[in-house]
C-alpha cells in the first residue's frame, strides 16, 4: 500500500495556482500536480479541476489517457472565459512500480534510501539547449519557456517513465525544484524520508524566494511504500 502526503504553500501573488490531488482504485494509487500558467481564480480553479479529471480517468485508464482527458477538458468550447493552461506532472503507483507520466517542468523524482533520482525532464526550451550544448547561463535564460503544456498535449507529447519500487516517489512544481539545488532536495529527503507528511511540508517550506524576491507557488506530493 502507498501512503500519500501534499503540502503546498501560495507564493507571492494573490492566487496558489497549484493543485494535488491523490485517488485510489483497487491496487492502484493515483497522484498528481498540477501547475497553472499564469494567477488568477480562474486559473486556480481550473487546476483543480484538472488535476480531478487527470486523476479520476488514470486511476482507470492510465496516466496517459488522464493527462490527454484534461487536456480535452481544456479544449472544450466555452465562449466567456479566457484560455486557461497549465503543467503536469501524474504517477500510477502499482505494488511494483510507479508509471510516471508529465508535460512541461513539473518534475518526479525517486529515491531508494541512498540515491534522490531525477526521472523527468523539463520540457523547457531551456533544457533543450543543455542538451544541444548552449552554455549553462545562456540556457537558463530560457528555463521558464515551456515548449508543451497540457492544453497543447498530444500522445508525442506526454512523457512516460518508470520508476520502480523505491522507497518514496517525490512529485513536485517547479516552485519547490527551482529554489533549491538537487544537494538540498536530498538533504530533506535524507532527513524525513520516514514521515512523509512532514517531508511533504518541509520541501514546501524550504523553497525560498530568487534574487528579485519573486517567490513562485510550491506544491510537493510524497507516495511511500512504508508499511503501516
Amino acid at each position: 500500500m502507498w501512503i500519500s502526503a501534499t503540502a503546498t504553500r501560495r507564493g507571492v501573488r494573490p492566487y496558489n495556482c497549484d493543485a494535488a490531488l491523490m485517488w485510489r482504485a483497487d491496487d492502484r494509487t493515483v497522484a498528481v500536480v498540477v501547475d497553472g500558467i499564469g494567477n488568477s481564480a480562474e486559473v486556480a480553479a481550473n487546476s483543480a479541476l484538472l488535476a480531478d479529471v487527470a486523476a479520476r480517468v488514470a486511476a482507470d485508464r492510465g496516466g496517459m489517457a488522464g493527462l490527454l482527458s484534461a487536456s480535452g477538458l481544456l479544449n472544450a468550447p466555452a465562449d466567456d472565459r479566457e484560455d486557461p493552461d497549465a503543467v503536469a506532472v501524474l504517477a500510477v503507483a502499482h505494488p511494483d512500480v510507479a508509471v510516471i507520466h508529465w508535460i512541461g517542468d513539473a518534475r518526479a523524482y525517486g529515491w531508494d534510501g541512498v540515491e534522490l533520482r531525477q526521472y523527468t525532464t523539463d520540457h523547457t526550451v531551456g533544457e533543450q539547449l543543455r542538451r544541444n550544448g548552449v552554455a549553462l547561463d545562456l540556457a537558463a535564460d530560457h528555463d521558464n519557456w515551456v515548449r508543451t503544456t497540457v492544453g497543447r498535449a498530444t500522445v508525442a507529447t506526454v512523457y512516460e517513465a518508470q520508476i520502480p519500487s523505491e522507497q518514496l516517489v517525490l512529485l513536485t512544481s517547479d516552485g519547490v525544484h527551482d529554489q533549491m539545488s538537487h544537494q538540498e532536495l536530498t538533504a530533506l529527503v535524507r532527513e524525513h524520508h520516514a514521515d512523509p507528511q512532514r517531508l511533504a511540508d518541509a520541501l514546501v517550506d524550504a523553497a525560498r524566494p530568487d534574487e528579485t524576491g519573486y517567490r513562485d507557488d510550491a506544491t510537493a506530493v510524497v507516495l511511500s511504500l512504508t508499511k503501516q
